[in-house]
């Protein structure tokens, strides 16, 4: 997408390209995953300059500022809220837009999304699956609001609404069309269940259109042909074309192999409708239709289009983006997740993750995400060492069971003998038996503990008679090996427990834990070299610390602002010794370098900050969230980043003059942020072109100093420029080498 960037008396126009920041988190995927798309919206950019690009998903709203390329959550309140309608309205000056939601009403941002607010007053009816904007007689706008019980409408931008269903006998309402009645005014038209619906004034009224025709038939889409002369309808049997303003429709189906249409969009002379097998195209005004979907094979909400690019947003696998009239398809969904990560294993140089949909893996160290065949709903993932020798067998531990697969995630097979019915095994462990074979581990939710001594070809249960029945986390002492290795077994509502010889000795491990009896995760980190004597838990009640084998506990939670901790995950140094202690919490992801004494933020760039869980891989942490996939970042970066800013909360945005300046070649940049704002400080040479991207994520309120290494760039001016919500300023700067 092309953006200007104008500076005194002269106008550059530039490329923005995306440059991921050093030290922050970056989502890595799997993108699309499980992300079912429901609308579409644009507005102009709040600096006049590009476009918003907004997808409303069954996981919240994103925004792509890069005609789609990526994307980023931005959040009507919950990104657990379904956005199932999307409407722009200017609003004097300024630009309103609204989103219709599953349950929770209709939500307005007159800030291009950065923030929104609910605005249901008179709204009944809480499940908005429609929305459009018709032009008052008097000025301003109307909005109109389709729910499952009628339709409602505002005069006043949203801050009240007035139900307008007089003569709607059908009031399931799937989309509005907004079309001209040819004589200075408008015709409003409404799908619903029952057929379709018009009015001529505004929603006072309502009648069936061609009732005969719409018998038995739901409307679900509508298009305007681009000259302006037809009407098309989308519906459950085909597609309808009206070329009288909705007073006659015939069937235009030839070729049509889909009956059932959901979307629409116009380019040109170009039709396309969206249906469950694809993208169909019709050039001949509806005549005929030809499927046109190579990459897609997806079934198709919502379809739009920006300039000749269009956009089909779809069925649980994200949006898809075409650029020569459907004939190729390819996913543009970077950023875009709703796959909740709940655990990673590695195996050789794959990293695997379990998630929601299955488990994925990735060979270039999280980069890229491919799906494994496995697509159950998955809470463990590890690998284990056959008890032959002769191979590596990795575990999926899910709600249907648990899997094996002995090719590396390529095929799988289910390894339940032995274990109850509908098992739920939520973690696994391998350890050492002893006899130079490997004893497994599995927890399962409400059943208890099952070993297999047979790389599990079956299990038993471990001790049936013990109450600890809900088991989450296990952890095992590497340096203690053989038939005597200690394990630790965090469970909900029985603390810790501690089993030895393999299984038959079992010690309740609590004291301290009386109160947080809810624990989710486990890990023993050396309190010294080669000696694991730390005994971490994360429970419902923030970091406990054992160092005498779970025999006592100590709350360890200074600095830590949440105290739902999910995961756990340890780094070590050459010498055995740790050096970060990280937690992964409801409100990101927390490190300690001092043994959990103390806890820092480290949550840089994580805008999903729901961590289910953690692991540590080469020089990278790995975090799974709630709906966010996996986000990565170097274990470095922990400790040497700077994301401190002022306790004093500044009361106005302000971007200061770099200091030094000149410079060379460092100098530093400092701006403050009177509220939460999601920041973009890029430099720019003499020519528009952006030599750098600082900064770009979502800052809390306060005052920040980035700095510039210039290194790497000639002696010149620059320019620099900050933008905040609605706030630009751009600034000049001088290297001299």
């Amino acid at each position: 997408m092309k953006n200007v960037f104008r500076l005194p008396f002269v106008v550059f126009c530039f490329f923005t390209i995306t440059i991921p920041m050093h030290a922050q988190w970056i989502q890595t995927g799997p993108f699309g995953v499980n992300c079912t798309v429901r609308s579409f919206a644009f507005s102009a950019a709040s600096s006049g300059t590009g476009t918003n690009f907004f997808a409303g998903t069954d996981a919240g709203l994103y925004r792509s500022t890069d005609n789609g390329t990526s994307w980023t959550q931005i959040n009507t309140g919950s990104t657990s809220i379904s956005v199932r309608a999307l409407a722009v309205a200017l609003a004097g000056s300024g630009t309103n837009l609204f989103a219709g939601t599953q349950g929770h009403g209709v939500f307005r941002s007159t800030d291009n999304g950065t923030n929104w607010t609910a605005v249901n007053t008179g709204l009944t009816k809480t499940d908005v699956y429609a929305l459009a904007v018709t032009a008052k007689g008097a000025g301003g706008t109307n909005l109109f609001a389709g729910t499952y019980a009628g339709i409602f409408r505002s005069t006043d931008s949203g801050d009240s609404w007035t139900m307008v269903d007089s003569g709607l006998t059908s009031t399931w309402i799937n989309a509005f069309a907004v079309f001209p009645n040819g004589a200075g005014g408008t015709n409003l038209f409404a799908g619903t269940n029952g057929g379709v619906f018009l009015s001529t004034n505004n929603g006072t009224s309502w009648a069936a259109v061609d009732a005969s025709t719409f018998r038995g038939l739901a409307a679900y889409a509508f298009a305007i042909s681009s000259d302006g002369a037809n009407l098309f309808v989308g519906t459950n049997d085909g597609i309808l074309l009206s070329p009288n303003n909705g007073i006659s429709w015939n069937a235009v189906n030839s070729g049509l192999t889909d009956y059932g249409v959901d979307a629409f969009t116009v380019v040109g002379t170009n039709i396309f409708a969206g249906t469950a097998s694809g993208v169909f195209l019709s050039i001949d005004n509806g005549t005929s239709w030809n499927l046109v979907s190579a990459g897609l094979n997806n079934s198709v909400n919502v379809l739009t289009s920006y300039g000749m690019d269009i956009f089909a947003g779809t069925n649980g696998n994200g949006v898809f983006r075409s650029t020569n009239s459907g004939i190729n398809w390819s996913a543009s969904n970077t950023g875009m997740t709703n796959t909740s990560v709940y655990s990673f294993t590695t195996l050789s140089i794959n990293l695997f993750a379990g998630t929601t949909n299955g488990v994925f893996f990735s060979t270039d160290n999280g980069t890229h995400w491919n799906a494994t065949s496995c697509t159950e709903y998955v809470d463990a993932t590890v690998t284990s060492h056959a008890s032959s020798g002769s191979g590596t067998n990795l575990f999926a531990g899910t709600n249907g069971g648990l899997f094996l697969s002995a090719d590396s995630g390529t095929t799988w097979t289910q390894a339940n003998s032995g274990l109850p019915s509908y098992p739920w095994v939520t973690s696994f462990i391998s350890i050492p038996n002893g006899a130079g074979g490997t004893n497994l581990f599995a927890g399962t939710s409400f059943k208890g503990v099952y070993l297999s001594t047979n790389s599990g070809t079956s299990w038993t249960p471990v001790d049936s008679t013990k109450t600890y029945n809900s088991v989450q986390a296990f952890a095992v002492s590497p340096s203690s090996g053989g038939s005597n290795a200690s394990l630790f077994v965090g469970t909900w509502y029985g603390g810790v427990v501690l089993i030895t010889n393999n299984g038959t000795s079992w010690i309740t491990a609590n004291a301290g834990l009386t109160s947080v009896a809810n624990i989710n995760a486990l890990v023993l980190a050396p309190a010294s070299s080669g000696s694991y004597t730390n005994l971490f838990a994360g429970t419902s009640s923030g970091v406990y610390l054992s160092t005498n084998s779970g025999s006592t506990w100590t709350a360890v939670n200074l600095g830590l602002t949440s105290t739902g901790v999910y995961a756990l995950a340890a780094s070590t140094a050459s010498d055995g010794s740790i050096t970060k202690l990280f937690a992964g919490t409801s409100d990101g992801v927390f490190f300690s370098t001092n043994n959990g004494t103390s806890w820092n933020t480290a949550n840089t760039g994580l805008t999903n900050t729901y961590v289910n869980s953690l692991t540590i891989s080469g020089a990278n942490l790995f975090a799974g969230t709630n709906h966010g996939g996996v986000w990565k970042r170097s274990l470095s970066e922990m400790v040497t980043s700077v994301e401190n800013f002022s306790s004093d909360l500044p009361a106005l945005f302000n971007l200061e003059q770099n200091y030094p300046n000149p410079f060379n070649p460092t100098t530093s940049i400092s701006f403050t942020l009177p509220s939460k704002s999601f920041v973009s400080l890029k430099v720019f040479d003499l020519l528009g072109r952006e030599v750098t991207t600082l900064v770009n994520e979502q800052k809390s309120a306060g005052t920040y100093t980035q700095k510039w290494n210039a290194a790497n760039v000639s002696s010149g001016i620059y320019f620099y420029r900050l933008q905040a919500g609605n706030y630009i300023q751009t600034k000049k700067l001088l290297l001299l080498k």
